[in-house]
């Protein structure tokens, strides 16, 4: 699939040939939605549990009579009516990480890859400003007419220059080629990837067949 390569101004710079088994795969709903569903379930925190009358370290000798005081018949220090006892039908532990096959994974990222590319998948260069200014960055964003939420993908590294002048536009988010995932790809209306973003990616998935 050969596509239009441009400068972060707009202006064209050649082609590049991206390699269809990264970036021409069919999409299907199914797959994006299992690994979405895995990274997401994967971001929350184990919901922490509350210590039940079995789990509370206090002595289970009975402290009084069973009869005779006047007031209630009492055990264990550990029931959940006296100070430093057990909770009563406290909140249980809940872990929510899954597992997912690599081969999903990494079929799924090709995927979300693969329907940006139908869409416009946008090529640069690189992402070296003349001038890293926000103000400017933002011209050559309006003049290209990306809207909404842009997605933007480096190298082994995000360029410094261009990362600080995105740091203060809304929507606008830049990441290195490992950090790539579904979610955020398909998450964004545009997504820009360097010529060093390509190369990474595809190489990502030949080194290890495509299963990482």
């Amino acid at each position: 699939m050969k596509v239009k390569v441009q400068k972060i101004d707009g202006k064209a710079s050649g082609d590049i040939e991206l390699n269809d088994a990264v970036f021409g795969v069919e999409p299907r709903a199914d797959i994006l939605h299992r690994v979405v569903t895995w990274q997401l379930e994967n971001r929350r925190a184990t919901a922490r549990p509350t210590r039940e009358r079995s789990d509370v370290a206090r002595t289970g000798k009975k402290f009084g009579p069973q009869k005779g005081s006047g007031g209630a018949r009492h055990g264990a220090r550990s029931a959940p009516i006296f100070i430093g006892g057990g909770k009563a039908h406290g909140a249980r532990k809940r872990d929510f990480d899954q597992n997912l096959n690599k081969k999903i994974r990494a079929l799924g990222l090709k995927m979300a890859l693969s329907s940006k590319a139908k869409e416009g998948l946008v090529v640069v260069d690189s992402l070296e400003l003349k001038e890293a200014k926000t103000q400017a960055l933002k011209g050559h964003f309006d003049k290209a007419g990306y809207t909404g939420k842009v997605l933007v993908i480096d190298g082994d590294a995000v360029n410094d220059g261009f990362a600080l002048a995105a740091g203060n536009l809304p929507g606008i988010n830049v990441m290195p080629a490992q950090g790539a995932n579904v979610y955020d790809i398909l998450n964004h209306d545009t997504l820009i990837v360097t010529k060093d973003a390509v190369a990474k990616l595809e190489a990502r998935f030949a080194l290890t067949g495509g299963a990482k």
